[in-house]
């Protein structure tokens, strides 16, 4: 139920909860994710690939159920959003249509490392951003903006986001 008040909440469109529980495809690949990752924590692996394989298919949103996933949660238009396996999203954190979180590299030899971001609380990652590396953190109360490309980490509190024909830059809270 904390998934569905994070959508009702963060959606300004959303005009009831059951609105929000029987038409957001976003929420249907976060519920159907919990219980893959419950099988998946249980070592087994097949049933969980196959959930989140069928949601895929429906909703357009590949959420790996390897990946850890905190309280309130909610991907807003999420077609195209991809979640890699050793992802960790901490809570309150929102996503867009098209934001991937996903690895730099992706060797066979490398499949039991953690080779996906960690997102802290309270982030919002905005359309078309990708975040990738195992080592990259996206500090709490950070916003990603648009189309960003992130392969490192950023602070607590920081606005990462594309001037009109720049590279991306970075802001802090409090600092110029």
């Amino acid at each position: 139920m904390e998934d569905v008040e994070a959508a009702f909440r963060g959606d300004p469109a959303a005009k009831s909860v059951p609105e929000v529980i029987l038409a957001y495809p976003g929420l249907e690949a976060v519920v159907v994710h919990r219980i893959a990752h419950y099988f998946w924590e249980a070592d087994l692996p097949l049933i969980p690939r196959m959930m989140s394989e069928s949601i895929h298919g429906k909703s357009g949103i590949d959420i790996h159920p390897g990946a850890r996933i905190g309280r309130r949660f909610f991907i807003d238009h999420g077609t195209g959003v991809v979640i890699g396996e050793t992802t960790v999203i901490g809570d309150d954190v929102k996503l867009y249509q098209g934001v991937t979180l996903g690895a730099l590299s992706v060797r066979k030899e490398e499949g039991n490392v953690k080779r996906h971001p960690t997102i802290e609380d309270s982030v919002t990652i905005y359309s078309g951003a990708t975040i990738l590396g195992g080592s990259t953190v996206v500090g709490a109360r950070s916003v990603i903006g648009g189309n960003v490309w992130l392969t490192h980490s950023v602070q607590p509190d920081s606005k990462v986001y594309l001037p009109e024909g720049g590279d991306p830059l970075v802001e802090r809270r409090g600092s110029r």
